[in-house]
C-alpha cells in the first residue's frame, strides 16, 4: 500500500489534481458547504477552455527552451469573430463556421512558425509580434460585432449530463487523444526528442523544421477552435475573449508537471493544472479577493513551480 501511494506521488500530474481538490475544499468550507456541486460543474466547464489552448502550448514548450506561442489571446479573439460572422446565428452553418475558426487559427500558427524559421527571432520575439498583428485585424474585424451564436451551437456549449458538462467529456475524449499522440506516434515522440536535445534531433534523422511546423500549427488551430467555442459559450464573439488565456496556457502546463526546458510533456497534468487554476480563481472570488491579487497570486504560484521543479534536469 505504501509502495504504491510513493508510486502515484511521484506522478507529477497527481500534485495539480491534490491541489485543485483542496482548493475546491477551502471554497466550500467557506461557503458551509453550500455550492458545491454547481462549483465543480462550472469548474469543469470553464476549464475546458485552458485545457485546449494549453494543450496544443504543451506540444509548444516541449519542443524546447524558449518555445511558448504568446499570441494565443489574440488568436482567440480574431477566431471567435470569424466563426459568430460565418455562422450568422445559423445552426445550419455551424461546421462551416467551426472549419473557418480552425483555419483562422490555422493562419495564425503557419505566421508565427514563419516569422520564426525566416528570420530567425526567438520564438517569444515572434509570437509576441504576431500577437499585435492578429489584435489589430481582430479589432478591424470584429469591433462591435453583435451578432449571436445559433442558439442550438450556444446550447451545446451548455448541455450538462448528470451535472458533467458534456464539453468537458468531449474534451478528455480529445485530451486521450492527444496523449496518445505524444506517447505512441512518430509526430510526438519527435517532438518530445527535439525537446530533449535538438541537435541529436537532427542528427538521428529527424525532420525537425516540418515538426516544429506542425507544432506551431496545431496550436494556432486549437486556439482557433478555443475562440468558437467560447463565443458559444459566453453568448458572443469579443475582442478580448482570449485575454485570460496568455497566462493561463502556460501556468497550465506548468503547474500540470511539463517541463519549460522541453523534452517532458504532461498531458493529464493540463487537466489538473486548469482545474487547479479556475477552482483557485473560484475561491479568491469567493473570499472577495480583487482581480490585481488574483494575478499577483497566479504568477506566484507559477514561479514556486518552476523552482520547485529546477532541480528535475531533463535527459541531453
Amino acid at each position: 500500500m505504501i509502495a504504491a501511494l510513493a508510486k502515484l506521488a511521484s506522478k507529477p500530474w497527481i500534485w495539480s489534481f491534490l491541489g485543485a481538490a483542496l482548493v475546491w475544499l477551502a471554497a466550500i468550507a467557506f461557503t458551509a458547504g453550500y455550492g458545491a456541486g454547481g462549483m465543480l460543474t462550472a469548474a469543469l466547464s470553464l476549464s475546458v477552455f485552458t485545457v485546449i489552448v494549453g494543450v496544443g502550448q504543451m506540444f509548444v514548450i516541449t519542443l524546447g527552451p524558449g518555445n511558448v506561442d504568446l499570441s494565443l489571446p489574440a488568436n482567440i479573439g480574431l477566431a471567435s469573430a470569424v466563426a459568430m460572422k460565418v455562422m450568422d446565428g445559423d445552426d445550419r452553418m455551424v461546421a462551416v463556421g467551426l472549419a473557418a475558426a480552425l483555419a483562422s487559427g490555422l493562419c495564425a500558427g503557419v505566421a508565427n512558425y514563419l516569422l520564426i524559421w525566416a528570420l530567425r527571432i526567438p520564438p517569444i520575439i515572434a509570437t509576441l509580434s504576431a500577437s499585435f498583428v492578429i489584435q489589430s485585424i481582430d479589432i478591424s474585424y470584429g469591433r462591435g460585432l453583435q451578432i449571436k451564436p445559433p442558439p442550438g451551437f450556444a446550447d451545446f456549449t451548455n448541455i450538462q449530463i448528470l451535472g458533467v458538462p458534456l464539453i468537458a467529456v468531449l474534451t478528455v475524449l480529445f485530451t486521450i487523444g492527444a496523449g496518445i499522440a505524444l506517447h505512441r506516434m512518430v509526430y510526438g515522440r519527435s517532438v518530445l526528442a527535439i525537446g530533449q536535445n535538438i541537435r541529436a534531433a537532427r542528427l538521428a534523422g529527424l525532420k525537425v523544421e516540418p515538426i516544429r511546423f506542425l507544432t506551431y500549427s496545431i496550436c494556432g488551430m486549437l486556439g482557433g477552435l478555443d475562440g468558437a467555442l467560447l463565443a458559444g459559450y459566453f453568448r458572443g464573439a469579443n475582442v478580448d475573449i482570449g485575454g485570460e488565456y496568455l497566462l493561463a496556457s502556460i501556468a497550465v502546463v506548468v503547474i500540470g508537471g511539463t517541463s519549460v526546458a522541453g523534452g517532458k510533456a504532461n498531458i493529464p497534468g493540463v487537466w489538473g493544472g486548469a482545474l487547479f487554476l479556475v477552482l483557485l480563481l473560484t475561491m479568491l472570488n469567493t473570499f472577495g479577493v480583487s482581480a490585481g491579487v488574483r494575478l499577483l497570486l497566479t504568477g506566484l504560484i507559477i514561479v514556486a513551480v518552476i523552482t520547485a521543479a529546477g532541480g528535475q534536469k531533463t535527459t541531453r
